[in-house]
């Protein structure tokens, strides 16, 4: 009779310490705690400088994994801001049947419990951030799932979005949502060619310490397109007049279609932080309270400047 397949959600310090002392036994000693719970993985402590990060979502975090451990050591270097650079690749087991990463471990608060108070510096290490990983990406590097790619493949997303979270009572002002999206979805695509992108700079992705940015994780949707899918992070995640500081010290310096692109961006992940916030107040599987706030903030920036900063 074969054995039962293990249940990879029961992920605890017990499994763990198991998966270290059979693939990385001069760690399996280090002193381990839980981080973070993430939609696609959890992420465990190990010691002061290494984390562990375990997939307990759908399989195709398993690929996400793998490709961070294949192109994101070869980018960090490069990066001003702390990533979790991957040490280790862990293979799948009996114990535990998928792979596993081993990063060094990025200290701070995430943004979206801590957010950014110190405008002006956050949105210039953000723009020194992104400038220095926005460059052409090889040929073969991947393609993202859904991003990096023209805006108007999102249109029935953003329709769909649009429309539940104003039958949620959640826009004020759906026609000038509506407007920001529809200005974005006429600009210009990307001609130039594809460049590096985090490609989800959503709060819970970066850090801040003392008010400003301390580091970005997770780079599961690592891929190459279109820079206004990360511009768009100045609205997503910067206080009230620092968008404009931030796309100021980017460089190149962005053309006025990329930033029109990038805002319909912020819309899209404004959107989603809605729906994630509005399920977290209400108990739901999934929801986050606490992306709430910035995304109800950035959509108010966006539509009370319709084509500006």
């Amino acid at each position: 009779m074969a054995a039962p397949e293990p249940d990879i959600t029961d992920i605890d310090e017990a499994l763990i310490r198991d998966l270290l002392r059979e693939q990385c036994p001069d760690l399996a000693d280090r002193p381990l705690k839980l981080g973070a719970l993430g939609w696609d993985n959890q992420v465990w402590r190990l010691g002061d400088d290494l984390a562990v990060r375990l997939p307990w979502a759908p399989e195709s975090a398993d690929a996400l994994l793998r490709k961070e451990y294949a192109w994101l050591p070869g980018l960090a270097p490069h990066l001003p801001l702390p990533v979790p650079v991957p040490q280790r690749l862990g293979e799948p087991s009996a114990r535990f049947p998928r792979p596993w990463l081993i990063t060094t471990w990025v200290p701070g608060e995430p943004a979206d419990r801590a957010p950014v108070t110190r405008g002006a510096e956050a949105a210039v290490a953000l723009a020194d951030f992104l400038t220095a990983l926005h460059r052409p990406a090889p040929e073969g590097a991947p393609e993202g799932r859904d991003r990096g790619g023209p805006l108007a493949d999102h249109a029935e997303g953003f329709a769909r979005g649009l429309a539940s979270a104003t039958e949620l009572g959640l826009i004020p002002d759906p026609d000038a949502v509506q407007a920001v999206w529809e200005d974005a979805v006429a600009a210009p695509e990307w001609t130039g060619p594809p460049l590096w992108l985090h490609a989800d700079l959503h709060p819970a992705n970066v850090l801040t310490r003392n008010g400003t940015f301390s580091g970005v994780i997770d780079f599961g949707d690592l891929c190459a397109g279109d820079p206004a899918y990360d511009l768009a992070a100045a609205w997503i995640l910067l206080p009230d007049g620092a968008a404009d500081i931030l796309h100021e010290a980017y460089r190149p310096t962005p053309d006025p279609a990329t930033l029109r692109r990038a805002r319909g961006c912020a819309v899209l992940r404004a959107l989603a932080g809605l729906h994630i916030g509005h399920a977290g107040d209400h108990g739901r599987p999934g929801g986050k309270s606490t992306w709430g706030p910035p995304a109800h903030a950035s959509l108010r920036r966006l539509v009370a400047s319709p084509t500006g900063g």
